[in-house]
């Protein structure tokens, strides 16, 4: 019934504004005029664009590897002659992807306290101090997921290179691509990387805006980790000359507060600290470090999204103690507000993933091309009415016969599952739907109410 609803507002709110023309500057940004959602076809919203490439479209094709950072990785691998290096890279990728949050103290305490309870209300016979603190104990080691700190070694380091090099690459790519995409006039001159690992933030950032970047700063606590990507940048040895310029390695983020970057990273790190009050600390100390944008990426799953929400929030309603003249932040993306999120206020929470194609390092057991799932948010200084406010497709585009089904999330910060048909939505948008893919957004500014409205016609179909 609620789809029916939204339908039956969407085919009236067209009729009513059927003949209206759209401004040509409105034309050229595909955006159609507020409380409207049909397009008239004589307006040639999209110009000269052709449809499949309507300016909402952000997925990129499959991605590869710079061709340098790809041989390296395939030197230093040989090099190392690793035991069962295919068993051991998918021993570490089951296990970072199956990852969850660590339990904080004070849930232990509670599920301790529970646990006492019920074996003391189960068990009649009296129990001891010491024989029901191990009950509870033995108990907790059951129940409990047992998080661990991963210590990175040279080996490891090797064995993490080979497994989420490609990946992670891929992800951050896709962010940045979004970034230079909505605002191609933002040329980045510093970056910092938090918990940079082998380096692949740094080649992605390089392969999007290489011609501007002068600074690239990574962090990572691991002295291994960044022999590493020290070693990747270098064509796989120690004395090469570096691929990229200006890459310098730190173990621990600059102290000044001063200090500041045009775009600050974490990718698949926020997962490797060990408490939220840590994870807050990291946040604000990256938040205050970024004079444009802020990058968050991580697993999609339930754990690396419930990750970066808490770390949006924290953003969003954080006020910074600083004498600097900063801005305020607002969500760039994936998020068309700064509203709760949708996905985790349902009666089933999902995670908001997205998927980005890419090939593989062409190692022996790793020839066929892949899919990243990856869960995202970019934080921006500024004022939200500078960012482009689409619903964005947050599943798979199921085509069918004469209609597309597209699950948004909308401005007002609801999902909303769309039936967007030529009839009823116009050609233009219908295309434009057809053409869209997870992750793009649609260009279609939607009503924040609608009235009822009568039960769809099938044959609209």
């Amino acid at each position: 019934m609620a789809t029916a609803r939204v339908l039956g507002c969407l085919l009236r709110l067209g009729r009513r504004c059927r003949g209206l023309r759209v401004p040509p500057h409105s034309r050229a940004l595909a955006a159609l005029v507020p409380g409207m959602t049909r397009v008239d076809n004589k307006t040639d919203f999209l110009e000269k664009l052709h449809y499949r490439k309507h300016p909402g479209i952000l997925k990129l094709p499959h991605l590869r590897l710079p061709q340098a950072l790809a041989n390296a990785a395939q030197v230093l691998l040989l090099e190392s002659a690793i035991p069962n290096v295919e068993k051991q890279v998918q021993t570490l990728t089951n296990y970072l992807w199956s990852r969850h949050l660590p339990v904080e103290s004070a849930e232990l305490q509670r599920r301790a306290m529970h646990l006492e309870k019920k074996i003391l209300d189960t068990q009649d016979l009296p129990q001891t101090e010491k024989r029901l603190h191990g009950a509870v104990l033995q108990a907790l080691r059951r129940t409990t997921y047992h998080w661990q700190e991963l210590s990175y070694s040279e080996g490891l380091s090797l064995v993490y290179m080979a497994a989420r090099l490609d990946g992670g690459f891929a992800a951050v790519s896709r962010a940045f691509h979004e970034i230079q995409t909505r605002n191609p006039e933002f040329q980045p001159q510093t970056l910092m990387d938090f918990g940079s690992g082998s380096g692949s933030v740094m080649w992605a950032a390089h392969s999007t805006w290489g011609q501007s970047l002068r600074e690239y700063v990574c962090v990572d606590s691991s002295a291994a980790m960044l022999d590493l990507a020290e070693k990747l940048l270098k064509g796989g040895s120690e004395s090469g000359e570096p691929y990229v310029q200006g890459v310098f390695f730190r173990q621990f983020l600059p102290v000044s507060p001063k200090v500041q970057f045009d775009v600050v990273v974490s990718a698949f790190s926020l997962s490797e600290l060990p408490s939220k009050d840590a994870r807050t600390e990291v946040v604000q100390t990256l938040w205050r470090k970024t004079s444009h944008f802020l990058v968050l990426v991580e697993n999609g799953t339930k754990a690396g999204h419930s990750l970066l929400m808490e770390a949006r929030d924290l953003v969003l309603k954080g006020k910074e103690k600083l004498p600097l003249d900063l801005q305020p932040g607002f969500v760039f993306a994936p998020c068309p507000h700064e509203l709760p999120c949708p996905q985790l206020t349902s009666s089933k929470p999902l995670a908001c993933s997205f998927s980005q194609a890419y090939h593989p390092i062409p190692f022996s057991w790793n020839k066929k091309p892949k899919e990243e799932k990856f869960s995202m948010v970019i934080l921006a200084r500024g004022s939200p009415e500078e960012a482009n406010r689409w619903p964005r497709i947050t599943q798979p585009v199921l085509k069918r016969p004469r209609h597309v089904h597209c699950h948004l999330c909308c401005p007002d910060g609801h999902v909303q599952h769309a039936v967007i048909t030529a009839r009823r939505h116009g050609r233009d948008l219908y295309r434009c739907a057809r053409a869209s893919s997870w992750g793009d957004l649609l260009p279609v500014i939607t009503p924040s109410e609608c009235p009822p409205s009568p039960a769809q016609d099938p044959s609209d179909y």
